[in-house]
């Protein structure tokens, strides 16, 4: 069965930058197009960014010039780095396929503050 583990959210100052990390167990990673997700109390999950298994990416407009998201095939990872962080980006991030998925992790909650 298909895992993700979501690491490296926090607490971060308007400006600050974060680098998040999903570890992927359970499928053939190498194949598969990834994806990073946000979600917020009340809204609906919604993707922000994601990788094809060839590396092309793609980004949502809220994040596009400030998020990068890369994969490591060796260690069956994904990463976001995030960086000019705005209060607007605080929410859960997840990781999944880029089609999405029933199987999702706890994520890792970002927060943006002064």
């Amino acid at each position: 069965q298909v895992q993700f583990v979501e690491s490296g959210g926090g607490l971060v100052q308007p400006g600050g930058s974060l680098r998040l990390s999903c570890a992927v167990s359970g499928i053939f990673f190498k194949f598969y197009s990834m994806a990073w997700y946000r979600q917020t109390p009340g809204h609906e999950r919604e993707m922000i960014a994601d990788i094809s298994s060839t590396e092309t990416t793609n980004y949502a407009e809220s994040v596009k010039g400030r998020f990068i998201i890369s994969r490591d095939n060796v260690n069956t990872m994904v990463h976001l780095q995030m960086n000019s962080l705005q209060p607007e980006d605080t929410a859960v991030y997840y990781c999944n396929y880029a089609t999405g998925g029933n199987f999702w992790g706890r994520g890792t909650q970002v927060t943006v503050s002064s």
